[in-house]
């Protein structure tokens, strides 16, 4: 059996603000951008540069009671961990573009990561493993 996590959604409160910081503050890749009449709605995916796994279902909220969601998926804990290959080169682009970092970056026994929030206040680790953590090699 083969099975993989394809996307994860994200709910967001506007589109193409959510486009522009993801592909211009994040360098993801705006993989889909689809209107779907039916439902009045798009099907907008990102994904961060090179990768080849999991992407992002940007998801406008529909409804009053997904809006309270916005910024907060996951009740104020990390939600998203971003993985890099030169964590200093990212974080100081990050820090020159104005992401807030809520957290400073700090060495740990599995790699270098910091803290910080995405445009709507959803928390995000950007992390660097070390050679010898499991995540390595998915993230080089």
């Amino acid at each position: 059996m083969v099975q993989s996590l394809v996307h994860i959604a994200l709910v967001v409160k506007d589109y193409d603000e959510a486009i522009d910081f993801y592909t211009n503050k994040l360098h993801f890749t705006l993989v889909e951008d689809t209107y779907q009449e039916e439902q009045d709605k798009r099907w907008v995916v990102v994904s961060p540069p090179g990768s080849s796994g999991t992407t992002i279902l940007l998801a406008r909220a529909s409804k009053t009671e997904q809006e309270p969601f916005i910024g907060n998926q996951a009740g104020g804990r990390v939600f998203l961990f971003l993985g890099t290959d030169d964590f200093w080169r990212d974080y100081n682009e990050m820090n020159d573009l104005s992401i807030e970092f809520v957290r400073p970056p700090k060495e740990q026994d599995y790699g270098i990561v910091a803290v910080f929030k995405d445009l709507y206040g959803n928390l995000w680790d950007l992390v660097q493993f070390n050679e010898n953590h499991p995540m390595f090699n998915r993230v080089k």
